[in-house]
């Protein structure tokens, strides 16, 4: 299908996009990699009235550690986080997520903030962002806003972004000491969404007892889960297989998936359950546990 007629801005600078934001409200739509925005359009279940292309405001695709965190700007692409040896060393859970979406065409134009922005319960950098305890920065009208990942889906396809502002930014934190991530993501074919997958972030001290946790869930629910009763079971535990066996149990339990094409609500729960403790698995070996 062809999109309905709509007015294209491409502004030369952040402050001219939020001010077409402002100007326009729910009628405007940003366009970053244009790779979930684009086939709504298509399709017509997408009818903005105005489109802001924000590809042309030089110095948002920026990706770097700095002061505590990893800050990947609005226009870092899916490609840029698989093509970096340096994230796949450091960050070996955005390297996991990234290599996942999609297909290596889509990935080459879809941002990682776009991801998130437009928040499809089973898009996959959500899940991963909870795990790793992130937290985005809009800006808008009345400057910069932080705002945590925990508190940023608000329900299907709906964020904590106000209609005049921009996700400018990912912030991460660096990870700990002996810390290591997997995501894990069961498909029914490549490119497709998941039927279930689950993202990992563990820290462990030197005897191989978990200090930190982090788990998220994707396409489990109406928003992406943070499965909170595994991490807080998870901690000051060994992750042996009786651990990481009933953490899975635990995130299976904080599972709200429904059913449909991609199979039953009973299924993808226990998909949960068998993937949280693999990537739990996987994450214990990279951060160094021998596991």
């Amino acid at each position: 299908m062809i999109p309905a007629a709509f007015e294209y801005h491409a502004p030369a600078s952040l402050a001219d996009a939020v001010k077409l934001l402002g100007q326009h409200g729910d009628e405007a739509k940003i366009l970053s990699g244009g790779q979930s925005l684009i086939p709504l359009m298509k399709l017509r279940l997408a009818t903005p009235r105005h489109v802001v292309d924000i590809n042309g405001i030089a110095g948002l695709d920026y990706l770097k550690e700095e002061d505590g965190v990893l800050r990947i700007g609005a226009l870092v692409r899916e490609a840029d986080l698989e093509d970096s040896e340096f994230i796949r060393a450091r960050y070996p859970l955005l390297h996991d997520t990234s290599r996942v979406v999609a297909d290596p065409l889509v990935r080459n134009l879809a941002t990682v903030c776009g991801n998130l922005a437009h928040a499809d319960p089973a898009n996959d950098h959500p899940a991963a962002m909870l795990a790793l305890g992130a937290e985005v920065v809009a800006t808008g009208p009345r400057g910069e806003r932080r705002i945590a990942i925990t508190s940023f889906f608000t329900g299907p396809f709906a964020t904590a972004l106000r209609g005049d502002e921009v996700l400018t930014e990912v912030r991460v934190p660096v990870p700990l000491p002996r810390s290591g991530g997997a995501y894990l993501k069961l498909e029914r074919k490549v490119g497709d969404f998941a039927t279930a997958a689950v993202a990992v972030q563990v820290a462990l001290d030197p005897a191989g007892t978990c200090v930190h946790a982090g788990v998220g869930l994707t396409n489990a629910g109406t928003v992406p889960i943070k499965a909170r009763r595994a991490e807080g079971f998870l901690r000051g535990k060994p992750l042996d297989d009786a651990t990481v066996r009933r953490a899975g149990e635990l995130a299976a339990e904080e599972a709200d998936p429904v059913d449909d094409v991609r199979g039953s609500a009973a299924y993808k729960r226990d998909l949960v359950r068998v993937l949280t403790a693999r990537a739990l698995r996987l994450a214990a070996g990279r951060a160094g546990a021998g596991r």
